[in-house]
């Protein structure tokens, strides 16, 4: 018996030949990495927040009036980092010159770094005086490193000892 092949075989199939992408599985792959991308995503993000304030701009709102009448002191408090050292300002003076001098608050250290534990320690004390103040204002020189800027703005935010407490979480970024 010879052995035949059945000619339903032998004809070609169009269908195969001319078959489309199945590009439902590459779709699968695409969500996925999508969907993980946005929840790794969101997950850094809470490890990298700060709560800073960029200026307005414009005239002042009904919020900022009202804090204007009331009769309590106001502490505009304001951090000027330079090669200096830190300027600390409130209403227009700068705490710690003498006779007016130009002498920052906390010149730098002999090794020339910046000292953020006498920062710390100015800041506990304006807090002591002020203790329902949150705010201020943060502005450096152009040529000051961001390392500094970030380290400034932890030694004004909350204390170093342990336990942490807040001191001025509310950080406007300013420039000079």
């Amino acid at each position: 018996m010879a052995f035949h092949y059945s000619r339903r075989k032998l004809k070609p199939r169009e269908e195969e030949e001319t078959g489309e992408l199945n590009i439902v599985p590459y779709l699968d792959i695409l969500m996925n990495l999508i969907l993980f991308m946005l929840l790794s995503i969101n997950g850094l993000a809470a490890f990298g927040i700060l709560n800073v304030n960029a200026p307005s701009y414009g005239g002042p709102n009904s919020t900022v009036a009202q804090q204007q009448d009331s009769d309590k002191p106001q502490l505009t408090l304001s951090v000027l980092i330079s090669k200096k050292g830190h300027f600390v300002n409130s209403e227009n003076a700068i705490l710690g010159s003498k006779d007016g001098a130009p002498s920052p608050t906390i010149p730098i250290k002999a090794d020339g770094s910046y000292d953020y534990a006498a920062l710390n320690a100015q800041m506990v004390e304006i807090k002591k005086a002020f203790p329902s103040e949150t705010k201020v204002i943060v502005a450096a020189d152009p040529e000051i490193p961001y390392e500094a800027l970030i380290q400034t703005m932890d030694a004004i935010r909350e204390t170093q000892a342990r336990p942490h407490r807040l001191l001025f979480p509310d950080v406007t970024l300013g420039a000079i």
